[in-house]
């Protein structure tokens, strides 16, 4: 793991971190894992449901509850290595220590783009109260793109391209929206979930 430090053209703090993962071998196991798994592969949705017009991708939906399922060995692996990068986010602004001491992970998306597929409705990941109790979006890209694809953080200037193994924690207020650039050429695989409160009696 070797955290990346990223600029924005208005030279302002933006909160997100971001880190490079070695991609041997999480990237290709969980790229062939998704690819394997057609039947649990649907349509890409928001919390509003279907819609290609905001979201179009393909996506497989993981409950953390399954983890311990062998074929699910490659995620468990990758979350290894996204519990470090959240280690060193909180050791970069430790206030966050005195109110989140522990997060819990829901459900989360490893998600494909095929070219002309996008995420191109611009969102934040805390936008009503059924996701009022989340506190981070993650999300790491599991290959390299080179023709559309980027993640633009349009408040800071910010357009992210997807590399293997590239890792980025962000808060998930509205300061943060983002948007996912169409897919010119090629594929984008990426999985991507959020970090939560944990239920309030799990917390005493």
């Amino acid at each position: 793991m070797k955290r990346i430090e990223i600029s924005s053209r208005e030279n302002t703090p933006h909160f997100i971190g971001c880190w490079q993962l070695d991609p041997n071998p999480f990237c290709v196991d969980i790229i062939k894992f998704f690819e394997a798994q057609t039947s649990r592969q649907n349509p890409g949705a928001t919390m509003g449901g279907e819609n290609p017009e905001i979201k179009k991708s393909t996506d497989i939906v993981i409950d953390p509850v399954d983890l311990n399922t062998p074929e699910l060995e490659c995620v468990s692996a990758y979350l290894d290595q996204l519990f470090q990068c959240h280690a060193d986010y909180i050791a970069q602004w430790p206030f966050l220590k005195s109110f989140a001491p522990r997060l819990d992970l829901s459900s989360f998306n490893i998600q494909r783009y095929l070219p002309g597929e996008h995420f191109q409705s611009i969102h934040s990941e805390r936008s009503s109260l059924s996701g009022a109790h989340r506190l981070f979006a993650w999300m790491t890209y599991l290959n390299d793109v080179s023709d559309g694809g980027a993640t633009t953080f349009s408040h800071f200037g910010l357009d992210i391209q997807p590399r293997a193994g590239k890792t980025m924690i962000w808060p998930a207020e509205w300061t943060h929206a983002h948007a996912g650039q169409v897919l010119n050429a090629g594929k984008k695989y990426i999985i991507t979930g959020w970090m939560h409160f944990p239920p309030s009696n799990a917390a005493k």
